[in-house]
């Protein structure tokens, strides 16, 4: 297996998005052949099911990018208990039309940061149920429901030595479940099945 691609999902638009410092953070932790990469979703318009035979240019794009990737990676914020609503938009967009979901049958990891004791863990519990029904195959251990605190990041915007321990082990488990996944999804296709579509 050569370079491994690995779109990388952000449900924050915030300039200073802890989710978004943590998402850059994390390729360091990763093996060299892994290469991680930022799906803009800013720009996507409100999904509507009306415009879904003439997607807009950003849509298309962002569509372009998750079907190109080996795998996914969503670093998400909590807001209100739940997913924000422009991650569950660029969800919605990749889905549609029906036959043409560009989530299924990849790996995926979901992590999140937040300053609250729960650390995402309802936004998560969420933002998987959704992945289920669209065939995304999300890595189910360890989990990693982070509380922002001091020392998390260290003054050069990398993962604290604190923190470092579980985040790589977290990531060790990213890099396992990824691999895992293409072998499974290779074998698949080898042999004539394919991943299915919403």
């Amino acid at each position: 297996m050569s370079r491994i691609d690995v779109a990388v999902l952000v449900g924050s638009l915030r300039r200073g998005s802890f989710n978004r410092q943590l998402a850059d953070a994390l390729p360091a932790l990763a093996p060299p052949d892994f290469s991680f990469h930022r799906v803009e979703i800013g720009d996507l318009p409100l999904y509507n099911q009306d415009d879904d035979e003439h997607q807009a240019e950003p849509v298309r794009r962002m569509k372009r990018e998750i079907a190109e990737a080996d795998a996914l990676l969503f670093v998400t914020p909590e807001y209100n208990r739940s997913v924000p609503g422009v991650l569950k938009n660029a969800i919605d967009h990749a889905s549609r039309p029906h036959g043409q979901n560009v989530w299924a049958g990849k790996p995926a990891g979901v992590l999140g940061v937040s300053p609250g004791a729960v650390g995402t863990a309802v936004a998560q519990g969420h933002l998987r149920s959704i992945l289920a029904v669209l065939d995304v195959h999300v890595q189910g251990q360890p989990e990693a429901y982070l509380q922002l605190r001091e020392g998390m990041f260290d003054e050069d915007g990398q993962i604290g030595e604190a923190s470092r321990p579980f985040l790589q082990r977290w990531m060790d488990g990213y890099v396992e479940w990824v691999t895992k996944g293409m072998v499974l999804r290779e074998h698949a296709a080898k042999n004539g099945a394919g991943p299915t579509t919403t």
